[in-house]
């Protein structure tokens, strides 16, 4: 069985992440205070911009990894209720708030990226019964960082994750919110 581990992360983030967000100047960022830092940075961690609002307590950052270091570090040590809260304000894979238009624009972007906004009717199927099976076996969605997968490796990790017990699925999901939130963070601080 594949897990993605913090070194495994590490490794593929390093692998994807443009090296420019690597050479942010960060006294702007350290310079901001907390209603700022969270306004920017506040919508990393989809729907949860107490991680930021926390986060920022730890400034001086000394990177942008240190940055990101410092928000997972507050999702980690952040109650169950709050992880959880976390997990669920993620929205289904090509589900019902991306065909009513509600996801994040980061969300919109990341389905996207791996063609889940262009399913075929067989393939619109066995997403919708791999979402009602998830969430109804784990009760939190499945979470994958869309933009390092294929359509074709989202729809097998779906279906081996699904044979998980619910204590590796959370970890799962939330080492994938890890990564989500470092593109993301990469993505808005690259100049464009």
């Amino acid at each position: 069985m594949i897990r993605l581990t913090l070194a495994s992360l590490a490794l593929a983030l390093a692998l994807i992440v443009p090296a420019a967000a690597q050479e942010i100047d960060m006294a702007a960022i350290n310079a901001m205070d907390q209603p700022a830092f969270v306004q920017k940075f506040g919508g990393i961690f989809e729907k949860s911009p107490w991680v930021a609002e926390k986060a920022w307590a730890s400034r001086p950052f000394a990177s942008v990894d240190a940055m990101h270091a410092a928000m997972v570090t507050v999702v980690k040590y952040a109650p169950l209720p709050s992880q959880l809260a976390l997990l669920q304000s993620h929205p289904d894979l090509a589900g019902k708030e991306a065909q009513a238009g509600a996801m994040t624009n980061s969300s919109v972007s990341e389905q996207a990226s791996a063609g889940l906004n262009a399913l075929s009717k067989p393939e619109m199927d066995k997403i919708t019964e791999y979402n009602a099976a998830y969430k109804a076996k784990f009760g939190f969605p499945f979470i994958i960082a869309v933009r390092m997968h294929t359509k074709e490796g989202i729809f097998f990790d779906f279906a081996r994750r699904l044979t998980n017990d619910t204590q590796t699925e959370y970890l799962n999901d939330l080492q994938n919110v890890y990564a989500i939130t470092r593109l993301r963070l990469a993505a808005m601080l690259t100049p464009k």
